[in-house]
């Protein structure tokens, strides 16, 4: 499934958009949020500009993975 999101939306994104280094990373994670989460997260989304002044994305993914034993290759991090 994920292998066609990322042809469908590369082939869109370089025909629409026209970016041509456009490119999907290696690897990917995916992760759930829990109906009783939801409006966390969404607010969270609506405030991460003003969340990321402080920490960049790298230093809080990576945090969120430690934080839950969850483990990673560093390399996709890049």
């Amino acid at each position: 499934m994920l292998r066609e999101i990322k042809s469908r939306s590369s082939k869109w994104e370089h025909e629409e958009i026209r970016i041509a280094a456009f490119a999907w990373q290696q690897g990917y994670g995916v992760f759930t949020v829990s109906r009783s989460a939801v409006s966390k997260v969404a607010d969270y989304i609506e405030h991460q500009e003003e969340h990321h002044r402080t920490r960049t994305f790298r230093e809080e993914y990576v945090q969120f993975l430690e934080r839950h034993g969850i483990e990673f290759d560093p390399k996709y991090l890049e």
